[in-house]
């Protein structure tokens, strides 16, 4: 058995590579768009949904900031 038939040419492992970081890079990309960002009348409604236990520090800080006052 010769190793150079079993093994992939270099070039097709340097384009599943970029090919799997491409496809990590989006995804991550989509889940960091499913959140409204902070401030927004969207954020405020989501936030008044979630229990006030459940708040960190500074989303209570954002809150008041931007959806009470």
């Amino acid at each position: 058995m010769n190793i150079c038939t079993t093994r992939k040419p270099f070039a097709a492992t340097i384009r599943s590579t970029r090919a799997r970081l491409l496809a990590m890079g989006l995804f991550a990309l989509g889940l960091s768009a499913c959140d409204p960002e902070i401030g927004s009348p969207e954020w405020c409604t989501d936030m008044k949904a979630k229990p006030v236990g459940d708040w960190t520090g500074n989303q209570t800080a954002d809150y008041a900031k931007n959806c009470v006052l």
